[in-house]
């Protein structure tokens, strides 16, 4: 891999790949010296023109991690908020000697179009772009899932995959970059998605997609999941009315109370209840479901900066193909 744009196009080995290497990576975060030196003398930028807290914090403490210089750049009091391109600020950063970009930006394929341009040797990775994607948060998913699915199966974690994993995810779909990249990710680890939304909160084309469509949450649930991910509603992507009320929306496609009840009387003693934060309580998900100890959804922040220092070492270490570092011997190194 020369950049990580998208998951529609990553290969289930290479998906693989970064799954196993950040099993090695996560290993990192229990030490006492949470450090490796595997990308020391390299830059990482994390050139984000939409506001974040999980992602880039999560990029800053991978790259940290992995002993790399950061350089944080937000838009808000940068030169691109006087208008400032794309072109001038990438080219700004080659200048500085970037050898890798965290991009996350409000237009859909500002990421691929910094990657295919001369503008920036270097490899870039999407952390979010519009509405289109954001392959490592469908990365960190995938990771929380199948640790979780190997556990429950009691099988070995590396090297699995997500096979027969009945997954539903439930929520803004039409806005969601998150859905679109745990969709194409999960059909290519073997696992069954169902998106559950309101038709208004559906995409043109969603039929197209490798995976079902419900209308309904509960008969999805009563049909049985594995992995139920819950999806903010973006308020602040919808310029329309796309459901009646806050309160009738979290009445039908809503995790409350009771459907977090169901899913014992339904016999599911094993499904996970994910979101990708940050999350609307009392809306898409109530606060006894976010807190219970079904919810991963602190897990998939940790787990987060360990697929992250995975993509990033994967990218920057000059040999995709070689298996992660020795952490021990690493350990000895930075002692």
């Amino acid at each position: 891999m020369k950049h990580l744009l998208s998951t529609e196009n990553l290969s289930l080995s290479d998906a693989i790949r970064v799954l196993d290497t950040a099993e090695e990576m996560s290993a990192v975060g229990e030490r006492e010296v949470k450090k490796l030196p595997a990308l020391r003398g390299r830059t990482v930028v994390n050139l984000f023109f939409e506001d974040s807290t999980r992602t880039r914090i999560s990029f800053e403490a991978a790259a940290k991690r992995l002993s790399a210089d950061v350089i944080n750049f937000a838009a808000k009091g940068s030169s691109v908020s006087k208008g400032e391109s794309l072109k001038d600020t990438a080219q700004t950063l080659a200048a500085m000697g970037a050898d890798a970009v965290v991009i996350r930006h409000w237009a859909s394929g500002a990421p691929h179009r910094l990657a295919a341009t001369d503008w920036i040797d270097a490899a870039v990775i999407n952390a979010g772009d519009g509405t289109h994607e954001h392959p490592t948060q469908a990365l960190l998913d995938a990771f929380t899932m199948r640790r979780h699915w190997s556990q429950v199966n009691g099988i070995e974690s590396t090297g699995a995959a997500l096979k027969g994993m009945r997954v539903a995810i439930a929520g803004d779909v039409l806005h969601s970059r998150v859905a679109r990249s745990n969709v194409w990710l999960l059909k290519t680890l073997g696992a069954e998605v169902t998106l559950v939304a309101p038709p208004t909160l559906l995409p043109i084309g969603v039929e197209h997609w490798p995976c079902k469509v419900s209308y309904d949450l509960d008969q999805t649930l009563e049909a049985g999941v594995d992995a139920m991910m819950m999806l903010r509603v973006q308020g602040e992507r919808m310029n329309a009315s796309f459901f009646p009320s806050t309160r009738e929306y979290s009445r039908r496609w809503g995790f409350d109370d009771a459907r977090l009840r169901a899913l014992d009387d339904l016999g599911m003693k094993d499904t996970i209840i994910m979101h990708p934060g940050p999350m609307n309580r009392g809306l898409e998900i109530s606060s006894a479901a976010a807190d219970s100890p079904r919810s991963t959804v602190l897990a998939q922040v940790r787990n987060g900066v360990s697929v992250r220092m995975a993509a990033l070492y994967l990218l920057l270490s000059g040999d995709s193909r070689e298996a992660a570092p020795n952490v021990s011997q690493s350990s000895k190194e930075t002692n």
